[in-house]
């Protein structure tokens, strides 16, 4: 199984290259603590499931304005203002897609099998994921550009044989 503190170190760095080389932003640590993501409006999570010798998900959780610097950033744009929400979503979701790749291809040595589903965008207040009580919780908060908070959080257990 994989401890915790590992996990969470291969949560970062697989956002950090995510980041730093599919969407040009600088991502940091931000301590241990979830900062509210957006205090004045909407939210944004983006989902993707795992199965195979371990099982669960990793979320994103940004706000809108976070999500639409991201999508202007991925598609070459000076601004995100002009892009639909399911166009923000979708960037969202490819987020959570190519960070889910570069843990997969990070812990493929101790699980070879994994399986992985198409991300899912919800929008909302206030989201968080609600796993059952026992799966394990990595996470990470993270500062997108010195300016937007940003948590990842991956949930996982051992599959049952």
């Amino acid at each position: 199984m994989l401890e915790q503190m590992t996990m969470e170190q291969t949560i970062l760095d697989a956002a950090r290259e995510v980041f730093e080389t599919m969407i040009f932003m600088d991502i940091e640590s931000a301590g241990s603590e979830p900062q509210e993501t957006s205090p004045e409006g909407a939210a944004l999570m983006g989902s993707i499931t795992f199965r195979g010798g371990l099982e669960g998900c990793l979320t994103i959780c940004l706000s809108e304005a976070c999500a639409r610097s991201i999508a202007a950033n991925m598609l070459g744009m000076d601004s995100g203002d002009q892009l639909s929400l399911s166009e923000v979503g979708d960037a969202v979701g490819e987020v959570a897609n190519m960070t889910m790749g570069s843990i997969k291809h990070r812990i493929q040595n101790t699980y070879n099998d994994l399986q992985v589903s198409i991300p899912t965008v919800v929008s909302g207040r206030q989201l968080f994921p609600m796993p059952g009580e026992d799966f394990t919780r990595g996470q990470v908060c993270t500062t997108l550009d010195e300016i937007f908070p940003v948590t990842f959080s991956m949930y996982y257990k051992q599959a049952q044989s």
